[in-house]
């Protein structure tokens, strides 16, 4: 008995002594801590990376907000310049309410511009 608690005794310090030594254990804490410090910056990297599309995705629509404000305003302005070339001419709707007969009525027309 008091061999084979000498040969346990032998084989744990063995087993003990095959273990990783203090400069493997602070070596695969500085991997770890390596680690960590990388997936960190690849968080923020990618923070970054997203805030900066956000804000670049927010210019593209402000800038398009703009162009469409900017036609919206151009189209109104033709709107209004469009509604004053096609106004009748007077001469013309007091000529075709003179016209008595509808041969009359066609040569105002012509002359002047169309009635509603």
């Amino acid at each position: 008995m008091k061999k084979l608690f000498a040969v346990l005794a032998v084989a744990g310090l063995a087993f003990v002594a095959c273990g990783p030594s203090a400069e493997e254990i602070a070596a695969e804490e500085k991997r770890v801590q390596d680690s960590i410090a990388a997936e960190e910056q690849r968080v923020q990297d990618s923070i970054a990376l997203a805030e900066a599309e956000a804000a670049r995705i927010a210019a593209e629509e402000a800038a398009a907000i703009a162009a469409a404000e900017a036609e919206a305003a151009q189209n109104a302005a033709k709107k209004a310049t469009a509604k004053k070339s096609n106004a009748p001419a007077t001469g013309t709707i007091e000529a075709v309410e003179k016209a008595t007969t509808a041969a009359d009525r066609r040569a105002a027309l012509r002359a002047g511009k169309q009635v509603d």
